[in-house]
């Protein structure tokens, strides 16, 4: 066989791995469906600024492992996620903290907060949540639920907060702080040079076929290698012979602007329902730019159906059991290794995705030298 590997998918996980095992001297061959490298982190230049295809990704960690790695790849701005929730033309700070609460309710100190949010949840006296709603206001109170929970979440799910089950918030981020710092991580930022170079930089010169779909000549495509890595959905590789797993959508109006500066911030949540889109990013603001124009996507959370680009796992009763089965299947294939967010049916940060990937190359690897 010509190669040691197959890896499907030019994404994180993929280039991650492919990095490692030719480092350990293993020849790979990858491919992906699309006609670009990067998977959803795929970035593109545009107007010069650097444009997330596929929606904000800002990289956060807190394994220094990890955050190292990256760092050997792309050289990462101080680009801190502090988005802001546009209620009806009102402007909150996420996540919920003192300037959130001080713009809600003119309070000025933690104890005022509190005192606020507890009796609200007091009022409403939700023992056991049944539903979202019920699980939402049971944290936060009824004023935070309705301006910024109620609205975002029906249109990110597309059904009502009390049809949605529970466990979809099992917490929300309150602090007690003027801190709108969204990600508690130690290490956090974005590649100044862009997402789709730090990925090239990754597969040096690892062979890759774009425009490339693994399930249309599977046989084929596994003949090339000794061992095939698959990143892409979990019951697509099985025909969907249990059905198909379930997901969320996402629709992007990318928009460019002659104007410097949009909107003031890179991420902006519309909290209402009468705004048909979940949010407007502006990318330039992740790298701090300077161009004489902008660009804007806004984000429209839709449905999800076999043939379209699966983005947010719907981990329910229904569907975890669905994926148990799948995954019997996954584990009898011996010279597959199945990796990602589609390949294991869950959502991955971007740092999850890398220790995933680095984790899997060296049981590999240590596999390899241990039976060779």
């Amino acid at each position: 066989m010509k190669y040691d590997y197959l890896i499907v998918g030019a994404g994180l996980f993929g280039a991650t791995f492919a990095e490692r095992i030719r480092a350990a001297g293993k020849r790979a061959l990858v491919i992906d469906k699309r006609p670009h490298i990067a998977g959803n982190v795929y970035t593109e230049s545009i107007e010069g600024i650097e444009v997330h295809k596929y929606g904000a990704h800002i990289f956060h960690t807190n394994s220094k492992r990890v955050w190292e790695y990256a760092n050997r790849f792309a050289e990462f701005n101080r680009f801190t996620n502090s988005p802001m929730a546009s209620y009806r033309g009102e402007m909150y700070s996420l996540p919920f903290n003192m300037l959130t609460f001080n713009r809600m309710w003119g309070v000025r100190t933690p104890d005022e907060a509190r005192a606020i949010i507890e009796s609200q949840r007091k009022a409403c006296t939700i023992t056991k949540p049944k539903n979202l709603e019920e699980q939402a206001i049971s944290l936060v109170g009824t004023d935070i639920y309705e301006k910024l929970v109620r609205g975002y979440t029906e249109k990110q799910w597309g059904r009502p907060c009390n049809e949605l089950p529970a466990f979809i918030i099992k917490r929300l981020p309150v602090r007690f702080t003027y801190d709108n710092n969204y990600f508690n991580a130690l290490y956090q930022g974005i590649p100044k040079e862009g997402y789709t170079l730090m990925v090239e930089r990754m597969l040096g010169d690892t062979e890759v076929r774009l425009n490339t779909d693994y399930l249309l000549s599977k046989d084929e495509l596994d003949a090339l290698a000794e061992k095939t890595v698959y990143t892409g959905p979990v019951d697509a590789y099985f025909g969907y012979c249990y059905g198909a797993l379930k997901y969320r959508s996402i629709g992007f109006e990318c928009e460019v602007l002659d104007t410097e500066n949009y909107q003031g911030n890179a991420v902006i949540n519309y909290t209402d329902k009468e705004t048909p889109y979940t949010r407007v990013i502006e990318h330039k603001h992740f790298t701090f730019g300077n161009q004489k124009k902008t660009v804007i996507s806004r984000e429209y959370s839709r449905e999800w159906t076999v043939g379209e680009e699966p983005y947010y796992p719907i981990n329910d009763d229904e569907n975890t059991a669905l994926y148990e089965r799948y995954r019997l299947l996954a584990d009898k294939e011996e010279r597959v290794i199945f990796g990602g967010r589609l390949g294991k049916y869950r959502y991955y940060d971007m740092d999850a995705v890398i220790e995933s990937a680095l984790i899997a190359a060296e049981e590999e690897l240590s596999h390899g030298s241990s039976s060779g």
